[in-house]
């Protein structure tokens, strides 16, 4: 969790929490969200509610990524992480996604003549954005992600690292081919 004060153009980093839940790695096949999973998640987000809870409602956007885009009969699980956290949770397309995580990159680094990539990879996805400036040009979101391609591999086969590698290829293609797109439609 990242608190910023928008000044002048930037933003200017308030107080950062950190913590791995995992969650991407508790959204079972079937949608469902695992019960020590989200029991995790829900502690992590009391722990941030407490650090929210001075600031104003307007102030604060909180955004459910992947592994609430894929998960199922998530209703209950977000009544419950409201109110341990103070806030409502927008779950947002890919695409919002890699916007944000754009805006972010852009408005926390020195401005720089021409264009940067920035690739974040998260537990359920990976987004790829081509930018300038403040502006993304270029978005994708991929369902891939550093959890859920591992879960991925490690379902297919045993974890040989024969097994390892073709995963690993078949990740590095589809990055690429992403990657090609994005350069394409800038030309």
């Amino acid at each position: 969790m990242v608190v910023a004060r928008y000044s002048h153009g930037q933003l200017v980093i308030i107080d950062r929490l950190r913590e791995m839940v995992r969650l991407a790695a508790g959204v079972a096949e079937n949608g469902r969200i695992d019960k020590d999973v989200a029991a995790r998640a829900l502690a992590c987000l009391q722990r941030f509610g407490q650090r929210l809870r001075d600031i104003h409602a307007d102030s604060v956007r909180v955004v459910g990524t992947n592994a609430l885009r894929l998960a199922h009969k998530k209703q209950a699980f977000l009544e419950r992480a409201r109110e341990a956290l103070g806030h409502p949770i927008e779950i947002i397309a890919g695409m919002e996604e890699a916007r944000l995580i754009y805006s972010g990159v852009a408005h926390t680094l020195p401005s720089e003549p021409g264009k940067r990539l920035v690739v974040d990879i998260g537990g359920g996805s990976t987004e790829l954005i081509i930018g300038e400036a403040l502006n993304p040009l270029e978005l994708e979101s991929l369902q891939m992600g550093c959890v859920s391609w591992s879960e991925r591999g490690s379902q297919r086969v045993s974890s040989s690292s024969r097994c390892r590698r073709s995963s690993g290829a078949s990740a590095g293609r589809t990055a690429r081919a992403a990657l090609a797109r994005c350069v394409r439609s800038e030309r």
